[in-house]
């Protein structure tokens, strides 16, 4: 499933702006089109829940075919002029600028300045763009082109950008390594379902002009699609953790099946515990090796990602949680060998419910890939109770995005997973079996004497657990657990793991959990 293809859709121009009226921006180079409108965000929630009880009406196609029809090194070609930065002359702490249509980016949005609760939506100018080698020529551009997205710049560094917009609702932001990876989205709809998933779009943006020594930036967003309506509010705060505080305000226009809150998307091709994907030269692939979860009751869950031959999906009942994530553990060049893309400096991003959000579930999809560039990974909240027409659902959490995260378990942490052949080295197979070993450092692992006993405890939905073991593993200074997983020749379906690491009936380590399938070739 090539989930990046949900970007060639139809474009959406400036509607009824055909013959748009120009104007100079105040304190830029830009130009603006129509007169102010005011503008907060208690209006925003209105005008979503107005669109809300209308049919919904597909955005019109009016991209230029050779706009749509650039390759690659053609759109890349295309860069921004930095003296058209929204706010580059205003001595503010960020400036913002904007994606110009074409590839995979086929639909426009409408993005707006705000200043003083006064809105102005920005007019596309082919002034504010290089357009390279791409073979476009500004002037032959319809003049209510429009923009694909926008992407922000902090003070610290006004050539590399810390957040980007751009594609459906996905977004993506910069800890302090300075590295893209995964993304967000504003909302999920029924992915990882039989039927196509509906990728609902941010139509337009509003941009509020910060204060002069204000290091946070208000950003909002309409979501629109088929079956919702809804106003997004962004508070984003870069940093070594860069955090975005939203405000979702949802406007279902029908009964909604699979509900995706707060959702993450991510790779993963390959790793020390998946090696289906095997004809690469690098050891690893990925932007996220696993899902980390806290759940409502305080347990700590990892679950390590994998890319499955069929696509798999998992629900983790909760009520209350109190995060999630997709987290990148594994920070060592040496496990990627990628000096191109440094997987190993790829953001985490913990999600942090700012109040209850009752009963649901969080899910996770892994769809098969045998290609880096797709991402493969979906993890979002789900609430128990289905989505109708007319209702106003309210949601509010923390993004964060970095390599330290604002929680941590206080437990130890799985820290590897590897598999393999099952069995006793040096004695001959009878029947196949599967190994696990599963490495925990952290926590109080470093304060065990010798003489504590540390077991594993160890569930599995099928099969049976054999030569189950915990030793000191002292280069991580933690601890490894070992056990085999034997089912029976005809089974075939998953076989759900659990596994802790306990002394004296105390746990010492979070819960790993992990879905195994039986390979057809059981051969040994």
């Amino acid at each position: 499933m090539q989930r990046r293809d949900l970007l060639k859709t139809a474009a959406l121009t400036l509607a009824g702006l055909s013959a748009p009226q120009i104007h100079a921006a105040a304190k830029t180079d830009l130009k603006t089109l129509g007169k102010a409108e005011k503008f907060d965000y208690a209006w925003l929630k209105g005008h979503a829940r107005s669109l809300a009880a209308k049919p919904y009406e597909a955005p019109p196609d009016k991209v230029p075919a050779k706009v749509k029809q650039l390759d690659w090194d053609q759109y890349q070609s295309i860069g921004y002029r930095d003296d058209h930065a929204l706010w580059g002359k205003d001595k503010l702490r960020f400036q913002a600028k904007f994606f110009h249509l074409g590839m995979y980016a086929t639909q426009s949005v409408t993005i707006h300045e705000v200043v003083d609760g006064q809105a102005r939506v920005l007019a596309y100018d082919p002034e504010m763009f290089n357009y390279g080698k791409s073979g476009l020529r500004g002037r032959d551009l319809p003049k209510d082109l429009g923009f694909a997205g926008f992407r922000i710049n902090f003070h610290t560094d006004l050539v590399r950008d810390i957040v980007a917009f751009l594609g459906a609702s996905y977004f993506r932001a910069v800890g302090g390594d300075w590295q893209y990876g995964l993304s967000a989205r504003g909302l999920a709809i029924d992915t990882g379902m039989e039927r196509p998933e509906e990728f609902p779009r941010f139509s337009e943006f509003w941009l509020e002009q910060p204060a002069k020594q204000s290091s946070t930036l208000v950003v909002y967003a309409l979501l629109d699609s088929p079956s919702v309506t809804g106003a997004y509010r962004f508070l984003i705060t870069p940093g070594a953790t860069t955090v975005m505080d939203v405000d979702a305000a949802l406007y279902p226009r029908k009964e909604i099946e699979r509900l995706g809150i707060a959702p993450l998307t991510s790779m993963f091709l390959t790793a020390e515990n998946d090696r289906r994907i095997n004809n690469d030269w690098r050891p690893e692939i990925h932007d996220s090796d696993g899902l980390a979860m806290l759940s409502g009751s305080g347990e700590w869950i990892w679950r390590p990602l994998v890319n499955p031959a069929h696509l798999r999906f998992n629900a983790y009942a909760d009520e209350n949680p109190r995060g999630f994530g997709l987290m990148q553990r594994d920070r060592d060049f040496n496990h990627y060998q990628d000096d191109g893309v440094f997987y190993e400096r790829r953001p985490s991003l913990w999600v942090e419910p700012k109040a209850g959000w009752g009963k649901g579930s969080i899910q996770l999809v892994e769809i098969p890939t045998v290609d880096e560039t797709f991402d493969n990974i979906v993890a979002f909240w789900n609430p128990e109770a289905k989505p109708q027409p007319g209702e106003e659902l309210l949601f509010g959490y923390k993004l964060h995005w970095g390599d330290k995260m604002p929680i941590v378990p206080q437990l130890a942490t799985a820290v590897a997973t590897r598999t393999g052949i099952g069995g006793v080295v040096g004695k001959q197979r009878s029947y196949f079996s599967w190994r696990f070993a599963v490495d925990f450092a952290g926590g109080d692992l470093g304060l065990l004497g010798k003489d504590v006993k540390v077991e594993p405890v160890i569930t599995a939905s099928h099969g049976t657990i054999e030569i189950p073991s915990a030793r000191p593993l002292h280069e991580i200074k933690g601890y490894r657990a070992i056990f085999d997983v034997r089912v029976p020749d005809d089974y075939k379906g998953p076989v759900d793991l659990r596994l802790f690491l306990s002394s004296d009936g105390q746990a010492l380590t979070e819960t790993w959990l992990y879905q195994w399938t039986p390979p057809e070739d059981r051969r040994f």
